[in-house]
């Protein structure tokens, strides 16, 4: 079998076997196959697709390219879920919690941010002391004690995704969609769950920028799913205007905290009962979704979601007590963008108050860039709320006067106040299954 050959199968829009699939993935990752002789496959596979059996392959052969997270030994039934990423999207730190009091376990591998999308693991590397990385033995451990863990991918979990995704991202092959869902599905096959749910977002600060193409996506990873035997579930969620107030790391963690003593803004709320709901389904813990919002809003009502987070937070070597006494670090200056005149916020496009937070240091700009935890941005008035003229609007929280002045002027640019409301889409658009 050859490289060559299979490039031009595919580049002339034949179906590859199960074999040869198999074929690609471990030759790649072993080094036998180049990147050019890659990077050539990837774009013909750009251009020509896959079939969902060549794509539940794919996603197979790289789920299996190297470290598996086996969850039997714990028993009951574990639910993943993935967010295809945006702005103010903290909606993990939420919904383990949550579900975990609702008595379905959540045992999850997240990933740091790059751009203007924030990472689940920066988030939790603003609580002093939170160890992101554990020892398998020690993960399911904690997962068996609490009901509750969540911890960066290990170096050799689906090895063949990174090396492919590094390729795709320098070879102008990103946006192919059975490529995003094998890279997506392989990751949670590895990791263990029979069940998935996906917050597939759409819209100026998601991937997908339509709900055509985000309908497209969920489509074919719920197919995937399904043809490897996991229950999958996607929610196709509006990513228009960042989810909730606060768009950075520690700011981000103390609305988290807000949100699980009652506190959370309703946007953010709304898609976690969603998800959370779908995800006690999947774990077979509520009957339909009704049942699933009512067990999670008892969560919060009751403060079981919150004093699991806290146990959670202590349980991986974090100061709880920081976290509950609001003493993470926050960065020095904090700088209000007033209303010129009042009148009712516009919405803001999403993507670019990422990027602005990203500005302030809030976000990589290279997957080796570092971070500042506290700075970020606060929207004290979000779009569609009243605002009085010299009032905030937003609030900016940098440690680089350079980057802060900068901040400035992008965030200048994103204000605007009108006489007439605003009119904001729903956020939730369907579910597939």
């Amino acid at each position: 079998m050859r490289m060559v050959d299979l490039i031009e199968k595919k580049r002339d829009g034949e179906t590859l076997t199960k074999q040869e699939i198999s074929f690609i993935i471990n030759g790649y990752v072993k080094g036998d196959i180049p990147d050019y002789q890659m990077s050539a496959w990837a774009m013909a596979v750009f251009f020509r697709g896959m079939s969902l059996e060549e794509t539940a392959e794919l996603t197979l052969s790289m789920a299996n390219s190297g470290d598996k997270l086996d969850l039997s030994t714990l028993g009951g039934r574990f639910v993943d879920k993935h967010s295809t990423g945006g702005v103010g999207d903290k909606t993990t730190l939420l919904l383990g919690p949550m579900v975990a009091a609702c008595g379905v376990p959540v045992a999850k591998m997240s990933g740091r941010g790059l751009g203007h999308t924030g990472g689940t693991i920066d988030k939790l590397s603003s609580i002093p002391g939170f160890l992101v990385e554990l020892e398998q033995e020690q993960f399911l451990a904690q997962v068996k004690k609490i009901g509750l863990a969540v911890i960066s991918q290990t170096g050799n979990l689906v090895p063949a995704d990174k090396k492919l995704y590094a390729l795709r991202d320098v070879t102008g092959t990103v946006s192919s969609i059975p490529l995003i869902a094998s890279s997506v599905m392989s990751k949670k096959i590895a990791a263990g769950a029979q069940g998935i749910v996906l917050d597939v977002k759409y819209g100026s600060g998601a991937f997908m920028k339509t709900v055509e193409d985000a309908r497209k996506l969920a489509r074919t990873m719920v197919d995937i799913g399904k043809a490897l035997g996991r229950q999958t579930i996607a929610v196709l969620s509006n990513m228009s205007q960042p989810l909730g107030r606060a768009v950075g790391n520690s700011l981000e963690v103390l609305e988290v905290a807000d949100a699980l003593q009652g506190k959370g803004p309703k946007d953010l709320m709304d898609v976690c009962l969603e998800l959370g709901a779908w995800m006690l389904v999947a774990g077979d813990s509520v009957a339909n979704v009704g049942e699933g919002k009512k067990c999670l809003r008892h969560s919060i009502e009751t403060g079981a979601a919150w004093k699991k987070f806290l146990a959670f937070v202590s349980e991986q070597g974090g100061d709880a007590e920081a976290v509950a006494s609001r003493r993470l670090k926050i960065a020095p200056w904090n700088l209000p963008i007033l209303a010129a005149e009042s009148g009712y916020v516009q919405p803001f496009d999403a993507h670019k108050i990422g990027i602005l937070a990203m500005t302030l240091g809030a976000g990589r700009v290279t997957k080796e860039s570092p971070i500042d935890l506290g700075t970020g941005v606060m929207l004290v008035k979000k779009a569609g709320e009243w605002v009085e003229a010299g009032e905030p609007i937003l609030e900016l929280y940098g440690s680089d006067k350079e980057k802060l002045a900068e901040g400035i002027l992008l965030a200048k640019e994103l204000v605007s106040v009108s006489s007439e409301g605003a009119e904001l889409p729903s956020l939730i658009d369907e579910v597939i299954q």
